[in-house]
């Protein structure tokens, strides 16, 4: 194998997913500019994630409607005429 290939700066790390405030705590390398106050009152950098095992669909069973630049209102104003069908 080959020698000193791997990072070495390994230090605690907060991961927050903004969709639904879970949190989680483990060692990692990323740079961040964020920090966030943890339960054990020290204070630790801070990634912000989008989605993870407790907001994905896959995990959760639940699907959710992400309406990301009015997409379904455009998509439902374009065939609004086949809905008034119905």
């Amino acid at each position: 194998m080959r020698k000193d290939i791997h990072p070495k700066d390994y230090r605690f790390v907060v991961f927050k997913d903004m969709s639904n405030d879970y949190a989680f705590l483990t060692k990692s390398t990323v740079n961040t500019k964020d920090t966030i106050k943890w339960e054990d009152g020290k204070e630790y950098p801070l990634v912000k994630l989008e989605i993870s095992h407790k907001s994905h669909p896959f995990y959760t069973g639940k699907m959710q409607l992400v309406d990301t630049a009015g997409r379904v209102d455009k998509f439902k104003t374009k065939y609004k005429k086949h809905y008034e069908k119905k």
